[in-house]
């Protein structure tokens, strides 16, 4: 039980990654933290709900971080804004991802910064893309790991194994001193191989981690400075000159990308057994998963009798413990058995369930080969909106376009296109040279090669148009922007 004096923690979500082993629904522009793969909300937005929802009478909630990259602010805007949890996060947002251990330590400096001079803020840190299907022995899990960590010790949660695991990192637990007490802490180990896992299920001594841990802000910086003094001297002058933009908060780049790219695991937790710093593991049995490959997506669907889970529109027949998801098309197998099929409006995967893990090597070729195919989707969401390119060839390219109500493009212009404007849902104000037009649906209009222009939407429902694209190039990178509510200036 929480004691009856009242204490604060401060929810720190890490949302970087890319989840390349989900590709293709999880890709580098839209990862698998803000994908729906289990229940109605967001990876991301589900653990943000777990976070906040730890908050009780005797257990108050600081404004939450969230630890993003700068290329997904508004992805996590939005979906933030989505869950209208009655109070704002402030996004910590790194300019590149360099892995959790300098991440964690931007958070404790501004968990630090914003608390009062006399508290030393609790921080509960949870990756974003993990799955928990019962919620109260989370909480409950969390609120035993927060009064631990009040007492100064570094404290994991550690997940029951049920079978050997290989993709996993293991925790190897001490005896207890009491059964209502945490456990020590006695070695971390790395993914092992099939026979290892199989021996650490056998000895009872073991638990999957989590990356689930919560810390007292001053330890942890203590930790990092003593463990990995690299880390925290960079990310301190990364934070010695943060910019604040409203709840975005960019750390000095040059500093903070000159951090050593390393896990939190290994730059601080594997070498507190042992040390100064005490470090115990909770127990967690909420039903966990990191959902880190397609296989594990099928392991918590819901199946049917011959073990299917289909989502979309799909029919099985004669097939067997198999996985189809299907975004945009009928996708239909017969005859087959533990398959993984995910199927996108630009690229569909094929696998055995067995192999799950290789995707990733996928995703390593297209990028080699420097095909889109593993950054954005053929849908890509903006700031604004979302475009939806939906048919191209050697001149020409069409989209579908999406703005929001009060919502605006940049002011811009093309070297290589020009640009037809089809209004089909909603109002248009069109910028085009030095004239503003207001277009209504089943009206058009012509963008000339070189011309300044914008597309706004001044009404009250999203607007929709269909945009034709003509030049001798049609790439991304051919706009130069003039002015941008979302600080995107320049090419």
């Amino acid at each position: 039980m929480l004691e009856t004096s009242l204490m604060t923690y401060t929810p720190v979500v890490l949302c970087g990654g890319s989840g390349s082993r989900l590709w293709p629904l999880s890709r580098t522009g839209f990862p698998k933290q803000f994908l729906v793969l289990h229940g109605t909300q967001s990876l991301f937005q589900q653990s943000v709900k777990r976070l906040v929802g730890l908050a009780s009478p005797s257990l108050v909630s600081a404004q939450p971080l969230i630890v993003t990259n700068e290329s997904h602010r508004f992805l996590v805007a939005e979906q933030w804004r989505e869950l209208d949890v009655g109070t704002d996060a402030l996004l910590l947002l790194e300019p590149e991802g360099r892995n959790t251990a300098p991440a964690i330590t931007l958070a404790a400096k501004a968990a630090i910064a914003a608390a009062p001079a006399d508290i030393d803020p609790i921080l509960v840190v949870s990756p974003a893309d993990q799955v928990v299907t019962d919620g109260v022995a989370f909480s409950q899990a969390l609120r035993r790991a927060i009064e631990r960590a009040q007492t100064g010790a570094v404290v994991v949660l550690g997940v029951s194994p049920i079978s050997p695991e290989t993709g996993y990192g293991y925790i190897r637990r001490g005896a207890q001193a009491a059964a209502d007490e945490a456990w020590p802490v006695i070695q971390f180990t790395e993914k092992p191989d099939f026979e290892t896992a199989q021996q650490y299920l056998a000895s009872g001594e073991y638990a999957w981690n989590a990356g689930i841990f919560v810390v007292r802000a001053s330890v942890w910086l203590k930790a990092i400075e003593r463990f990995t003094p690299e880390i925290s001297q960079r990310v301190e002058a990364s934070w010695a000159g943060a910019a604040v933009d409203h709840q975005f908060v960019r750390p000095l780049s040059e500093a903070f990308l000159a951090a050593p790219a390393i896990s939190a695991d290994y730059a601080v937790l594997e070498r507190c057994p042992g040390s100064e710093f005490l470090i115990e593991v909770v127990a967690l049995d909420a039903g966990w998963s990191d959902l880190g490959a397609w296989d594990a997506v099928w392991a918590l669907g819901e199946k049917d009798h011959q073990g299917n889970v289909t989502v979309g529109d799909a029919v099985a027949i004669n097939t067997k413990n198999t996985l189809v998801h299907a975004s945009h098309r009928l996708v239909g197998t017969v005859g087959v058995e533990d398959l993984v099929i995910v199927e996108t409006a630009d690229a569909v995967l094929v696998g055995h369930r067995d192999q799950a893990q290789q995707v990733k090597t996928i995703v390593e070729l297209l990028s080699k080969q420097k095909r889109e195919e593993h950054q954005l989707h053929r849908k890509v969401h903006r700031p604004w909106g979302w475009y939806d390119s939906i048919d191209e060839a050697d001149r020409f390219k069409v989209k579908r376009i999406m703005v929001k109500p009060g919502a605006s493009l940049s002011l811009q212009k093309h070297h290589h296109r020009a640009e037809h404007w089809i209004v089909v849902q909603g109002t248009a104000e069109i910028t085009c040279g030095d004239k503003v037009m207001v277009l209504s649906e089943n009206e058009s209009t012509y963008i000339p090669l070189g011309e300044i222009h914008r597309l706004a939407n001044p009404g009250k429902i999203p607007l929709e148009i269909i945009e034709v694209q003509s030049g001798s190039y049609l790439g991304e990178d051919d706009i130069v922007r003039l002015e941008d509510n979302y600080q995107r200036a320049g090419h």
